[in-house]
């Protein structure tokens, strides 16, 4: 993608896309390995799950005050001591000797991740101008697919070939080569900003701000339940291999999901007037679209995988252009000097409201109908493959939810700034 403004801003571009797709990398590095932790810890689903929604309630709760610390501190230094802690505490994860070694590690790991968002989003918002920024902000959240393709496509066979714990540790190693890049960046000179004009109680006057915060939670729910699951529903259900599910989940949402979010970037920046409105009335159309593919993914049977992944990964691609489509708006919004505590803000909302509770429900239902299958006479293993592709059905109807609060959103958009 070109620069915004030029080349002079494509080194900063390049670095916080490369960041963001180590954060993606390291964040889904467990869905890749959920097979071989399952069996060597004896876990089910609901606990499973619980290692995400613990990582993203205190994801949620720690991203707040380092949000305010991005608006007034160095975003250079926030953003590579995140990118330092995060990376070190993925590899120790593959040390773990227990369930409970290893929640605590991504406890670790959730901290220094929730610096990523409101520092780098922040940075971009001073860097370029309005009518282009959603094509910038694609171009940062098109590492969303690219750092789970590799996530999928790298851990998996690196955990068939080598154990989970190898490909943990794996996982970790880009990280250290980007906090001298972060650090060689030069962070742009910001407007003092009046005492009385900082209170960062304002963005709760904003109504459209509810809206996409609402939208947040819907849509990290759902992809959060997505990203976890899908490699085990193609392991149990259709019968891939532990590799296989990773590398054609990886694959197919990379790339789709790289499509995706050209596509908002390039949709995003051709609006007319009212600019947050129609990114976010954009945005919900590609999820309304969404759902019924995704219901035809789930409603495959056992052993299509083709007719299963397909509509699967046009879904994905459709939901990928949300992040370039909303986070624009939500920069639209905002005035520039509380951008990071409202991305800390909304990450909150989206989180704890969100991608702490879909997994969770995913997982938990997926327990109940393997328990409602054994209690019919089905053996174990079948029994948890009945239990997860019923609980996937609750992805379609996240969807729809996704798109009905960015259509409201949309109807009291205002942009604030320029």
């Amino acid at each position: 993608m070109s620069s915004p403004r030029g080349a002079g801003f494509s080194a900063p571009l390049l670095v916080f896309f490369l960041v963001n797709v180590v954060n993606f990398y390291d964040r889904q590095a467990l869905g890749a390995v959920l097979e071989p932790l399952r069996h060597e810890f004896h876990l089910s689903d609901t606990e499973l799950a619980a290692l995400t929604t613990a990582f993203t309630l205190l994801y949620a709760v720690a991203g707040l005050p380092l949000g305010r610390l991005a608006d007034r501190w160095s975003r250079k230094w926030l953003l590579a001591i995140g990118v330092a802690a995060w990376t070190a505490l993925t590899g120790i994860g593959g040390l773990a000797m227990s369930y409970g070694m290893l929640l605590g590690t991504r406890l670790g790991v959730g901290i220094g991740e929730a610096a990523c968002a409101p520092a780098a989003t922040s940075w971009i918002g001073d860097l370029v101008p309005a009518g282009r920024r959603a094509r910038a902000l694609a171009w940062f959240m098109m590492a969303v697919p690219v750092g789970i393709f590799l996530s999928y496509a790298v851990g998996g066979p690196v955990a068939q070939a080598h154990g989970w714990r190898v490909a943990l540790v794996l996982a970790a190693l880009p990280g250290a080569a980007l906090v001298p890049a972060i650090l060689w960046l030069r962070e742009p000179a910001r407007e003092p900003v009046p005492a009385a004009a900082a209170n960062p109680w304002a963005i709760a006057k904003i109504p459209a701000f509810w809206w996409i915060a609402a939208s947040g939670a819907a849509v990290n729910s759902m992809l959060y339940s997505f990203s976890l699951f899908l490699p085990a529903f193609l392991t149990r259900y259709h019968g891939l291999s532990i590799a296989s599910a990773g590398l054609w989940s990886g694959a197919g949402t990379g790339i789709a999901g790289v499509l995706g979010a050209i596509t908002a970037g390039a949709l995003g920046d051709r609006i007319r007037g009212n600019l947050a409105r129609g990114r976010l009335r954009t945005a919900a159309l590609a999820s309304v679209i969404a759902a019924p593919l995704a219901w035809l993914a789930i409603a495959a049977p056992a052993g299509k995988v083709a007719a299963a992944l397909l509509p699967f990964v046009v879904a994905y691609g459709l939901w990928q252009m949300y992040y370039g489509l909303v986070y624009a708006a939500l920069q639209d919004v905002v005035p520039a000097h509380l951008r990071g505590t409202a991305m800390a803000a909304y990450y909150m909302a989206m989180y704890l409201c969100g991608a702490s509770f879909g997994p969770l429900l995913t997982g938990r239902l997926s327990d109940f109908f393997a328990q409602r299958a054994l209690a019919a006479g089905a053996v174990a293993e079948a029994a948890r493959s009945m239990g997860l592709h019923q609980a996937m059905y609750v992805i379609p109807a996240l969807s729809l939810l996704v798109g009905a609060a960015l259509l409201a959103g949309g109807g009291g958009a205002n942009a604030e700034i320029a």
